[in-house]
């Protein structure tokens, strides 16, 4: 008897669980493509700490770009993008923001995009970095378009990639979540329950064996000794995911602004506490994208035809030649 594919991938996972990697709350013990580097500083009445990679060029262009990774990544999943556009002349940043992966996870903080983008702003300050293209995937392009709206004068270009928030799932009527509700469901995450919500939201439905890195990265912070940390933390992000929108702030922006998606691309956080003919409608970046890229003044809209909510993952070649592309665009 042939499983249906949502089970099929927990059965097929269910040997990767009890063989899953195990790192440190700061994601002790996996390897980043570059040096790992430290930005310290005070945040509400904490010394945090940001990790960062910062990839200089052999032949500089005098152009920075920052990349800002999603909810369920991290900098490393911007390695081989690190590299092509340093090759291509560009000083690239790739971050950890605070309460995600090599950076501090904090005790009692109050996570909002306004205060992620201080903070990024205040890295790129120590650096010397007067203006940058800011490029954010899934949740970072949420928390890039709201660095572009509050600190227009620092960034020479805005590029959201798959971002989250091209809808107000809220204001659609899903319903709201607690933070101690989507703390319980995170302390169950696992191997096997990210690789089958990557499978079905990510990659519409095919698997490639390079992904699972990134799966074994997301899963040795739950199965590390920071697990309660990192999943509180994580249920935080989630409420500021679900109750700070940008969406309706886009008509707003006054940069140059490029979105990406991928047509295949289905995610919709909080979709699955959704009525199912509600749930259907929602994530369909096929739609959402020609909608908001309509409402941003001069915003270019680029689409993948086949591809899903990480196109510098699934297809890192077509991804880094459209980006390049608009990166030289004038």
């Amino acid at each position: 008897m042939r499983l249906p594919l949502f089970a099929a991938v927990l059965v097929l996972s269910a040997k990767a669980v009890s063989a899953a990697p195990s790192y440190g709350p700061e994601l002790e013990g996996f390897d980043y493509p570059y040096p790992v580097k430290r930005h310290a500083f005070a945040s509400q009445g904490q010394d945090l700490s940001m990790a960062f990679m910062d990839v200089t060029p052999e032949r500089p262009n005098g152009r920075t770009v920052v990349l800002l990774h999603g909810k369920n990544f991290c900098a490393a999943t911007w390695g081989d993008t690190a590299g092509v556009l340093a090759r291509a002349g560009y000083r690239v940043l790739a971050l950890d923001q605070v309460g995600f992966c090599k950076s501090t996870k904090p005790v009692g903080y109050q996570f909002s995009f306004q205060q992620l983008a201080t903070n990024t702003h205040g890295l790129l300050a120590a650096l010397g970095i007067g203006q940058a293209t800011i490029v954010g995937h899934s949740m970072g392009g949420m928390l890039a378009a709201r660095y572009a709206l509050m600190f227009p004068g620092s960034v020479e270009r805005l590029v959201m990639v798959d971002p989250l928030g091209l809808e107000d799932w809220q204001a659609k009527g899903v319903p709201y979540q607690t933070i101690d509700a989507a703390y319980a469901a995170e302390r169950k995450t696992s191997a096997a329950s990210i690789k089958a919500y990557q499978l079905k939201f990510y990659y519409d439905g095919q698997w490639k064996p390079e992904y699972d890195r990134w799966v074994d990265m997301q899963a040795g912070l739950y199965a590390g000794p920071g697990a309660e940390r990192v999943a509180w933390n994580q249920a935080q992000t989630s409420d500021m995911v679900f109750t700070q929108p940008v969406v309706h702030e886009l008509d707003r922006l006054r940069v140059p602004t490029v979105l990406m998606v991928g047509d295949k691309d289905r995610t919709a956080p909080g979709a699955n506490r959704a009525a199912p003919d509600l749930a259907a409608t929602l994530g369909r970046y096929d739609k959402l994208g020609p909608e908001v890229a309509a409402r941003i003044e001069g915003a270019r809209l680029v689409t993948f035809e086949g591809l899903g909510h990480s196109p510098q993952v699934e297809a890192p070649d077509r991804f880094h030649e459209a980006l390049l592309r608009e990166l030289a665009v004038r």
